[in-house]
């Protein structure tokens, strides 16, 4: 399993049958990890609630995460702040308990344990938004110049000079 920034692991066999909920916040030294793993600027909330329901050899994870993003703007390159709010609904099964050709398969459960902080970072770093822009700021394309050379006049001038076609 690779390692991630924030884990906190949970054992199957520590998980009720009535299951078990989970209310987790990262640690200052995590969100700095899973903020220089994303690319933020910084990370000053991340948190998640996770209710886990086993089913048999399985367990069904269901909950959210919730986060707070320090972003640069892609257009005017200002600090934007923004929010994380996505729903998770994730199950994990052991090794080789589905076959190979199942539509949606669960994910793996490692060595009778699953990390619910590296479940919550998996989905962190798919809600964010990869070209953050700040409120009401809209990119306005730089006009081209219509006076001057082209940047192919030169070669249009030696094609025609030496008999090509133009």
């Amino acid at each position: 399993m690779d390692k991630t920034p924030w884990s906190v692991p949970v054992a199957m066999e520590d998980i009720p049958d009535t299951g078990l909920h989970l209310d987790i916040e990262a640690p200052a030294p995590a969100r700095k990890g899973v903020a220089e793993l994303a690319g933020l600027r910084e990370l000053p909330k991340l948190a998640a609630v996770f209710d886990l329901m086993r089913q048999g050899a399985r367990v069904h994870v269901t909950g959210r995460v919730t986060a707070v993003v320090g972003q640069t703007c892609v257009v005017s390159l200002e600090p934007v702040e923004n929010q994380v709010d996505e729903a998770v609904d994730v199950t994990y099964a052991p090794p080789g308990s589905v076959g190979p050709n199942a539509d949606d398969p669960p994910e793996p459960l490692i060595n009778g344990s699953l990390d619910v902080g590296g479940l919550a970072t998996e989905f962190l770093l798919l809600a964010i938004d990869p070209y953050p822009r700040k409120a009401g700021v809209t990119f306005v394309a730089p006009k081209a110049e219509e006076a001057g050379e082209r940047p192919f006049a030169a070669l249009k001038t030696l094609k025609q000079r030496f008999g090509g076609n133009s």
